[in-house]
Formats: structure tokens, C-alpha cells, sequence
């Protein structure tokens, strides 16, 4: 059996990083990726966005993750 191939070439750019870490979940009240904190609009836009404006983005990620709660998986998720 072979290994599969690394893909993660096909999405390096010349232009400012992605906060993308791959794992796209939109949480249901913020309306923000749990991966990366972005929301909808501003993933979708990001290709088209200057660098200014994704500067200005990634300087407010930070500031973002107290407004998503984490779920609880297994046992301690469950509603007793």
C-alpha cells in the first residue's frame, strides 16, 4: 500500500498566509470557522481580499476564540 501524496503545495501562495488549518466547521451561534475563526464571508472573499485587508483579519483572530465554545464529545457531551 502507498502513502499518500502531500497536497499541501496546491494551496501555498506568494501572498499573505491563510488561517486556515483545515478543519472547516462553522459553529452554529458565532457563525465562525472553529479551525480558523474567520467567518463565511471573509473565507469566502479571502483570495480577492488585499493584503491590508487580510492583515486586518488576522490581527482580530485572536480576539475571536473566547466566542466559540468548544463542544464536549463522548460521555462528557452527553445529556444526562
Amino acid at each position: 500500500m502507498s502513502k499518500p501524496e502531500n497536497t499541501d503545495h496546491i494551496w501555498s501562495r506568494a501572498e499573505i498566509d491563510s488561517p486556515c488549518i483545515k478543519i472547516c466547521v462553522i459553529h452554529p451561534e458565532s457563525r465562525l470557522c472553529t479551525g480558523c475563526l474567520r467567518s463565511i464571508d471573509e473565507i469566502t472573499a479571502w483570495s480577492r481580499m488585499s493584503p491590508e485587508a487580510r492583515k486586518t483579519v488576522m490581527a482580530e483572530l485572536p480576539s475571536r476564540a473566547g466566542q466559540i465554545t468548544k463542544r464536549r464529545g463522548g460521555r462528557a457531551g452527553r445529556v444526562t
